[in-house]
């Protein structure tokens, strides 16, 4: 058993590194490309392969480029105001109606969490007609806050989150605090909302994350480019009948991607130990 034991685990542990090896590399090369396309002028990326190294790599033209005539300022303006908006909406509504769920036992509350998960199973693009008629006999196409109304939504993912969380605290807390005089809502704002910080990271950084890559409803509802720029839609402005102009898009990438990296660094401990916390239930 021993002898025939080793050359399997060799096996194994061969597949298992090969693996690896193999993701990394699928993982970083689109990276490595993209790093290397932005240094290039147009005519050297239209002669050369995309892992050719540019004959420079303090070649910053592209980025100035990129960033003047995509207009990313504008883009970096608006995508920040729609980030804090719909956090912060995201996490009030999702963790006051997960409240609710959780602490009060109505007619209808399994039905009430059966909806939710029934919603999950329906594909977003299939409802956008309806969705995109009652936004348009609202007014609130083509502006900024109809925009945000729309990312808050019902984030039903976020909703599970919370309620994983708050089986998990005892409501000894809530009548406790109750005795002493305090309402539903004092309850949740100043007794349980402080101990949601994991699922409240956890959800910040997948709504966040969704957000600011989101292109489909910023480019269909946000029509005004001009005026309602956003990170995902700027680095469109590249493309075009008559070609892609590759080395401004992939400065433009570069450029998106460093706040999210900075933000990555700086706030690296919260964002592992909310994912941590978020995925063990107690």
């Amino acid at each position: 058993m021993t002898n025939f034991a080793h050359p399997r685990h060799y096996v194994s542990t061969f597949l298992k590194y090969a693996l690896l090896v193999f993701a990394s590399f699928a993982a970083l090369v689109p990276i490595i490309s993209c790093i290397v396309t932005a240094f290039k002028t147009g005519e050297e990326y239209a002669s050369t392969s995309v892992m050719t190294m540019p004959r420079s790599w303090l070649y910053f033209e592209n980025f100035t480029e990129a960033w003047k005539q995509a207009d990313m300022g504008l883009a970096f303006f608006n995508s920040f105001i729609i980030l804090v908006c719909v956090l912060v909406g995201s996490v009030i509504i999702s963790a006051m109606l997960a409240f609710v769920l959780n602490r009060f036992k109505f007619p209808g509350n399994g039905l009430v969490r059966n909806l939710f998960m029934v919603a999950t199973l329906i594909p977003g693009i299939a409802s956008q007609v309806t969705v995109y008629q009652i936004m348009s006999s609202l007014h609130l196409v083509n502006t900024l806050h109809g925009y945000i109304i729309l990312m808050l939504g019902t984030d039903v993912i976020s909703i599970y989150i919370f309620l994983q969380f708050f089986e998990n605290l005892s409501t000894s807390l809530d009548e406790a605090a109750i005795l002493d005089g305090c309402s539903y809502f004092g309850v949740f704002f100043r007794i349980l909302l402080p101990l949601l910080k994991p699922a409240i990271v956890t959800n910040m950084i997948l709504k966040g994350v969704s957000t600011y890559n989101e292109y489909y409803m910023a480019n269909l509802y946000l029509q005004t480019k001009t005026k309602y720029q956003v990170v995902s839609t700027s680095l469109y402005t590249f493309t075009g009948p008559m070609g892609n102009q590759y080395n401004y898009i992939c400065a433009g990438v570069i450029i998106t991607i460093i706040p999210a990296l900075l933000i990555f660094i700086i706030c690296q401990k919260q964002i592992y130990g909310g994912l941590a916390a978020g995925g063990v239930k107690e």
